[in-house]
């Protein structure tokens, strides 16, 4: 269960991950993808026809459905559960929808220290979570109107989660955006960083990892999709936008993208024009003043 934990960011240092295959384990790294996901001549031909088409999206399931709302009402019937109350402190809440179930329990709220009792809360809320999840049937706000534009364009998009695949499924058909992702990175794929969901969906999108664009609001996810040599665009909510800051784009949210903006993202990619540069200065002689000494 990775729903409340705290996941490593991954990929760094080229960090990868194996894939097995009939000839043996294969190691998968950022570079790997990169070179080996690289458009042949007819995909080039097509992109260079329509550019849109060869960018990949991947979405977190924190920015698909409103997670907060799910994981906040999942303490709070755990703590209706066991009698207790949860402290309305504004870092109170912050660590407990954004820390590990198991820091929280035990250093925040100290409902246990046994490592018995820790599993069986931890277990519980996971429990709560899910039956949550059967009554979200809303997307995030323009998430939909945002898929249409970008299923016009013909961009293919997946989701990422550490959620149960058939619940994942059975969720995004309530909200009817099933139809909108042509792939799926589940807790099955047994991913073990964000990094390495991010790579995963690449692949299963048939894109390279440096022509993706991650959808995220949290900053450790935007590091690990810069890790992999992906853009991100940043969804202010669940942390302020100063947090987000190292997001290439951020925005409040779906309402304000355009596909034009991707386009933008791309072509400002490795451009140096933000850095501080000195002012070139041509070294030319300087002309002589005609006085009438020189007469």
């Amino acid at each position: 269960n990775k729903l409340f934990m705290q996941e490593a960011i991954g990929a760094e240092y080229g960090e990868g991950f194996e894939t097995f295959r009939q000839d043996g384990p294969l190691k998968v790294d950022v570079d790997f993808l990169n070179d080996r996901l690289q458009e042949g001549f007819l995909k080039r031909i097509r992109y260079a026809m329509k550019p849109d088409e060869a960018y990949g999206l991947i979405f977190s399931w924190d920015v698909v459905a409103d997670t907060r709302a799910l994981k906040l009402n999942a303490w709070k019937q755990l703590a209706f559960e066991e009698g207790k109350e949860i402290p309305q402190e504004g870092d109170v809440l912050r660590q407990i929808l954004n820390a590990g179930a198991d820091h929280v329990l035990h250093k925040v709220l100290l409902w246990g220290k046994e490592e018995s009792e820790l599993d069986r809360l931890n277990s519980r809320l996971t429990q709560l979570y899910y039956d949550n999840l059967l009554s979200v049937t809303e997307p995030m706000e323009g998430l939909q109107e945002w898929l249409d534009a970008v299923s016009s364009a013909r961009i293919p998009c997946a989701v990422v989660s550490g959620l149960d695949r058939r619940k994942m499924v059975e969720a995004l058909e309530r909200m009817g955006l099933l139809k909108y992702f042509q792939a799926i990175v589940s807790e099955e794929d047994g991913m073990e960083s964000m990094a390495h969901r991010f790579l995963s969906a690449a692949v299963k999108l048939d894109r390279k990892p440096s022509k993706c664009v991650v959808f995220e609001d949290d900053p450790r996810a935007i590091t690990a999709a810069h890790n992999c040599t992906m853009m991100a665009v940043g969804l202010i909510g669940a942390h302020r936008a100063y947090d987000l800051v190292q997001a290439d784009l951020a925005v409040a949210n779906f309402n304000e993208l355009s596909v034009i903006n991707l386009r933008r993202l791309f072509a400002n990619k490795g451009s140096t024009f933000m850095e501080r540069q000195k002012q070139i200065v041509e070294k030319v002689p300087p002309k002589r003043k005609l006085t009438i000494d020189t007469i």
